[in-house]
């Protein structure tokens, strides 16, 4: 098919995700039509080049066109691609399962494997659910989550985010016990609090919540290290060391969602790490396969699988079919070996902080530009329509879609809202984050030439 007719076959067949009906078009709105890809770069069917600004959606971590991981999938297919994931389990499965068991932080060791990241955080809720109850605690049900958080689209997980956009449009009510309060957003704090002079109030308006709706009734918070839905928001360094000890003291447990922020994303394997963090369940996706193959999983303490594990103890009411699918697994693991092999933390840690510091210096240039902030390669630029106000650009008015049509021109893919994500493969080169930094430069200079912010 010529590029003409398979935008119009796609836009009679295809439903994309989170986009409106029939966006594939030829042109600047449109979407396109990626066929390719190698490294940091994408190209579409008319032979325009890209640079992945978002690696996918936050998850192509080792970069696009590995042939390392298609010959260790291929070599996996040919020899058992699927075993039931109720009946018995394979080896990639428990080589998996225990590669992330020596990985992740603390005590974390026993693992659910899912097929993507709602099923994950699906996965979580349920269990941390059921481990109260088999825990004694019957009446812990409720979930606290943070304002603006995105946790997945299935049902709970929907449920305990805190996203607007995702969950206005079905009109109804979500979980019962899902709760919600203010996230660690310094520059546009709900509580109208400065930081450090605030003490950190938002954890401990979570503590406030968990009293007031009764200690015994709420089985868990789930959090993000690193809220990417929020607009790349970093928690003071208090933050999450006191939300852990607000979750023991209370007897709740503590979801930590790594979906995003997992596997070298931010400078370390887990953003976890930064604050010493330890969940006592924590999701993961995206990066574990690097968009290769669909996989993530929950991965739980001893304390939670404990009550599953006893003599008396029932098992979890939960499967998925796709769980630990043997082709995924062996991507998994191929991508990991990568991900080390190549030091992508590290890489992602040293131009991380280069990439943020050229960011920094456009802030000083641009009026538009209100805050930048990052960890590693997980970055944001907020823009306002005046830097005293804050006043935001509303997400989806014909500015927000002019600058977006400017950055897919110049060549970079990225989210940009009133907040312009930045989250390229950790593969990337200082030239390529030059050419980021270079392309948002001109585009913001025309933008702002064009409405006047100049």
């Amino acid at each position: 098919m010529d590029p003409t007719t398979l935008a119009q076959a796609g836009n009679e067949h295809v439903w994309l995700h989170a986009s409106s009906w029939r966006a594939l078009a030829a042109n600047q709105e449109g979407k396109r039509i990626i066929v390719s890809g190698q490294g940091c770069l994408l190209k579409d069917i008319e032979g325009k080049e890209y640079l992945d600004g978002l690696a996918g959606l936050w998850l192509v971590n080792v970069g696009h066109g590995r042939q390392e991981i298609a010959a260790a999938m291929a070599a996996q297919a040919s020899t058992l691609a699927y075993a039931s994931s109720s009946q018995t389990t394979t080896v990639p499965a428990i080589h998996l399962a225990t590669r992330l068991a020596e990985l992740t932080p603390g005590d974390l060791s026993t693992v659910f494997f899912c097929s993507g990241g709602s099923e994950a955080v699906e996965s979580a809720l349920k269990i941390a659910r059921q481990y109260q109850y088999l825990a004694g605690f019957p009446k812990r049900f409720k979930i606290i989550g943070r304002r603006g958080s995105y946790h997945g689209s299935t049902f709970g997980a929907m449920s305990v985010s805190g996203t607007r956009p995702a969950t206005e449009p079905y009109y109804s009510p979500f979980m019962n016990g899902a709760l919600h309060v203010a996230p660690p957003y310094c520059y546009r704090c709900d509580y109208r609090h400065s930081y450090p002079a605030c003490d950190v109030y938002c954890v401990d308006a979570i503590e406030q919540m968990i009293e007031h709706e009764g200690p015994q009734t709420v089985a868990a918070v789930i959090a993000e290290p690193i809220s990417a839905s929020n607009g790349i928001v970093i928690p003071p360094p208090e933050y999450l060391p006191r939300l852990r000890q607000i979750c023991d003291r209370h007897g709740v447990l503590l979801i930590v969602d790594e979906v995003i922020t997992g596997f070298g994303r931010t400078g370390k394997m887990f953003a976890s790490e930064h604050w010493d963090l330890v969940g006592d369940i924590m999701t993961m996706a995206k990066g574990l396969s690097s968009g290769y193959a669909p996989i993530a999983a929950a991965i739980c303490s001893p304390k939670v699988v404990a009550p599953f594990a006893s003599e008396t103890g029932k098992r979890l009411s939960h499967l998925l079919t796709f769980g630990g699918q043997a082709v995924a697994c062996a991507a998994a693991l191929a991508n990991i070996a990568i991900l080390q092999r190549e030091r992508l933390a590290d890489n992602a840690a040293t131009l991380g902080a280069y990439l943020l510091e050229q960011l920094r210096g456009l802030q000083q240039q641009h009026p538009t530009v209100g805050d930048v902030r990052g960890l590693g390669l997980l970055t944001a630029v907020e823009l306002v329509k005046d830097r005293t106000t804050r006043e935001k650009f509303a997400m989806d008015g014909e500015e927000v879609k002019t600058l977006n049509a400017l950055l897919l021109d110049k060549g970079l893919l990225t989210r940009a809202t009133h907040i312009i994500m930045l989250a390229p493969p950790l593969c990337i080169t200082r030239a390529e984050v030059d050419r980021i930094v270079e392309i948002l430069d001109s585009s913001l200079t025309a933008f702002e030439q064009q409405y006047g912010y100049c």
